[in-house]
Parts: structure tokens; C-alpha cells; sequence
């Protein structure tokens, strides 16, 4: 049975450019894991207060979601502990109402320029986060952005902290190199962990990924993909 990775596309994008995006499929055959790159309504996923007609239309991803894994269930060799989700800007999004909503079935998620754009969120047990976020991101703010309900970045680092009942008195440093280092609340209910990894001057990019420079600054000091998969393989489901 294999580790199964989720990677959902940004709004206006689809599976093949999140693949290239985020170079997941390397990752996967160097190392031995399934991913999917599934793709959106028109472009688009609905996570609350992101993105487009998913949003418009009430789409129900979560639902999609579900069907997702019992068809890949199906049709591969998944193990049913190891399923895991990331993905970039509305899909970060995604993964974050996922890690909201699905916490039965996903072991943990990987939000890329994305936050928790949900109006309430209750996971049935400590979900395991790792956070990537650019601080000179242009579309999903670092500080966040209340015209489009997207909060700080800081808050919603702090507030799976406090779903997952951190008890650290403040984050410890986990990560330091160059432009980039790791936050990370290590006491928390479950064996759970919360990790946010900042991007000096980073855009609305992928760590380690594909440039886009058309979205702005793409560290090399920090690969998101290879320091994911490290996370995953540290929180399988209980």
C-alpha cells in the first residue's frame, strides 16, 4: 500500500500546471508515493471565502473530495493512513477546509499561499499542518486582506495552534536558511504538529518550485515539496 499525495491547482489553473508547478510527480517516483493533481469547476475550487464559480455555485469539493479517494481506493494500492493534501493559492485554500472537514481521512495538510477561508472550523481531531507563505505575496496578503475575507497569516498559524491544543508557550525555530525559515508548535494533542514556513520577499509562488515570475519572488533556500513529504511521513493517521 503507497502514501497518496493530493495536489490541488490555484484559481485559473488546472492539474498539469500544478504539476509542474510544485514538481510533485518527481518527488513521487524519486521517493515512492501515488499523487493526484485533480482539477476544479471551471478553474476553480470552493473554500469559503476562495475562489470563483466553485464559490459562486456552492460547489461541494468536500464531497468531490471523498469520492476522489473511495474511487482511487478502487482503482490503486492506497494506504488508507497516508493520505495527504497540498496545494496552491485557492487550492491551499482547499487544503485547509479539508484539513477542516476531512480529518478522518486525511493524516495531514500542506497549504501553499493559502489560508483558512472557512467561517468556522471544527476538525474531529488534531490536524497536522505545514504552512508555506511568502511575505511579499500579491494575492493571498501575508497580513491578510479583509475586502476578500483572507485572514493574516500569523492568525491562522496561531489558530491551528489552537485547534490542534498547542501547548508551547511560543513556536520554536525549526527551519533557518537564507530567505526562508520554519515556525513550529511541537506540543500539541495527538502527536499533532503546526508549522509555518516564511519566505522573505517570497510571492505567490511554490518554494523550490517552478518560477512564475510574473507572481513574484521563488526561493531556492527552501524546497516545499521535499520539506512536505518529510512532514507527511512524520503524521500518518492514527
Amino acid at each position: 500500500a503507497m502514501p497518496l499525495v493530493l495536489d490541488f491547482h490555484g484559481y485559473t489553473s488546472n492539474g498539469i500546471e500544478e504539476a509542474a508547478l510544485s514538481l510533485m510527480n518527481n518527488k513521487a517516483d524519486a521517493v515512492g508515493f501515488l499523487s493526484i493533481h485533480p482539477e476544479g469547476t471551471n478553474a476553480s475550487w470552493n473554500a469559503g471565502a476562495c475562489c470563483g464559480q466553485a464559490v459562486t455555485d456552492m460547489v461541494d469539493d468536500i464531497g468531490f473530495v471523498a469520492d476522489l479517494l473511495d474511487y482511487a481506493a478502487s482503482q490503486l494500492c492506497v494506504d488508507a493512513h497516508r493520505i495527504y493534501v497540498t496545494g496552491m493559492s485557492n487550492g491551499g485554500f482547499l487544503s485547509n477546509r479539508i484539513g477542516c472537514e476531512m480529518a478522518d481521512r486525511i493524516a495531514a495538510i500542506a497549504p501553499v499561499a493559502g489560508v483558512d477561508g472557512m467561517p468556522t472550523c471544527t476538525p474531529s481531531r488534531p490536524m497536522p499542518v505545514i504552512h508555506f507563505h511568502g511575505t511579499a505575496d500579491p494575492l493571498v496578503p501575508y497580513n491578510g486582506d479583509a475586502t476578500m475575507g483572507f485572514i493574516a497569516v500569523p492568525d491562522d498559524f496561531a489558530n491551528w495552534a489552537m485547534r490542534d491544543g498547542c501547548t508551547d508557550a511560543m513556536p520554536a525555530t525549526t527551519f533557518m536558511n537564507g530567505d526562508s525559515s520554519c515556525s513550529s508548535y511541537l506540543n500539541c494533542a495527538g502527536g499533532a504538529q503546526v508549522t509555518l514556513c516564511t519566505v522573505q520577499n517570497g510571492g505567490h509562488t511554490w518554494p523550490g518550485g517552478t518560477p512564475v515570475p510574473s507572481l513574484g519572488y521563488t526561493t531556492t533556500d527552501l524546497n516545499a515539496t521535499d520539506a512536505m513529504w518529510s512532514f507527511f511521513q512524520a503524521h500518518p493517521l492514527p
